[in-house]
């Protein structure tokens, strides 16, 4: 039983990282209906709880069975590493052009949730399938703007660092390393080139030359989740590394020797990043203005303290040792 991804030689060379704004905006959604994964976001639904009060999530709700089909249509896999959530949602506003293909994606969905078939809900979407993808489609872009959107800087970085430690892996131990230790419930299967991820159903699929995407989510903890049938590429979404400090304050004072070498607000800068993080990204965590973090991270990188490293259209830094050890305490 499980689903297996199944490698041609061509596939090894075609794995690729994907963050998708529309995906982590499907998956909050998810959050809202699934207590159990909500572990980790109590502060984010805490700040989103009013705005999350002014939605009716109940269309999204319904294509989301506890097992079985989501519609391809509302979540096609990001076409490059870094798309943007206007970009996402133009693909899923396309779906209504095929009606025909919307109503059998929609319908199958229905039918893995007892009743939803029945439903004046479902009904009143397989009745008019163009429209009703244009509907989902407002509906995903509000679900955006009030839950994800206001918070996005802070989730793209998790979701970037996680990607920089995953390909140094990656490039440390190649694909068995890279899988070890993206979740529990993935096998990879070295002598026949394939992936399975343990499901009590059970579902086949050859890569057949174009690789797997492989995108880490905030939201999606603790599962893992993907699939796609063809045409779309073969997707994996596991969890990002270090969710357990998403949503907490910003660093604490930098120490007092530390801010006494660098002057405090560099001195807090590089404290900050734990995680390789943008400018963007150390900003919105420092409340600081874009314009005076990169001051503070050219004069950082400068001094030999940090390392750039471009990741589509987003430059990451992180810490040298040498910064490391300021940092730390500890000797380089």
């Amino acid at each position: 039983m499980g689903n297996h991804f199944r490698f041609g030689p061509a596939d090894l060379l075609r794995c690729r990282f994907g963050i998708s704004p529309r995906w982590e905006t499907q998956e909050a959604v998810r959050v809202l209906l699934r207590p159990h994964r909500q572990a980790y976001h109590l502060p984010w639904l805490r700040r989103i709880r009013a705005a999350a009060a002014g939605l009716d999530l109940r269309p999204l709700w319904l294509l989301m069975p506890r097992k079985g089909h989501h519609p391809d249509l509302l979540s096609p896999p990001p076409l490059g590493p870094s798309v943007t959530f206007e970009e996402e949602l133009a693909r899923v506003r396309a779906a209504a052009d095929d009606p025909g293909a919307a109503y059998e994606d929609l319908r199958r969905s229905l039918a893995c949730t007892p009743g939803a078939l029945e439903s004046p809900l479902g009904r009143r979407m397989l009745a008019d399938p163009a429209r009703a993808v244009t509907e989902l489609a407002d509906l995903t872009e509000a679900a955006w703007q009030a839950l994800v959107a206001p918070h996005w800087p802070r989730l793209r970085a998790l979701l970037e660092a996680d990607i920089l430690f995953h390909s140094r892996r990656l490039a440390a131990g190649g694909l068995e390393a890279l899988f070890d230790g993206l979740h529990p419930d993935l096998r990879w299967h070295g002598a026949t080139g394939t992936l399975s991820v343990e499901r009590p159903s059970h579902h086949d699929r050859e890569l057949g030359g174009q690789g797997l995407l492989l995108m880490p989510s905030a939201f999606v903890w603790p599962e893992v989740a993907g699939g796609y049938d063809p045409p779309w590429q073969p997707t994996l979404v596991y969890p990002a590394r270090g969710i357990g400090a998403l949503w907490t304050a910003s660093p604490g004072p930098a120490p007092r020797a530390l801010a006494g070498l660098l002057g405090r607000a560099r001195a807090e800068v590089l404290c900050a990043l734990a995680e390789p993080a943008s400018t963007t990204a150390l900003a919105a965590r420092l409340g600081l203005a874009p314009s005076t973090v990169s001051a503070h991270l050219s004069a950082l990188r400068a001094a030999g303290l940090l390392i750039p490293s471009r990741h589509g259209r987003q430059v990451l830094y992180e810490r040298t040792p040498l910064a490391i050890a300021l940092t730390t305490g500890g000797s380089p």
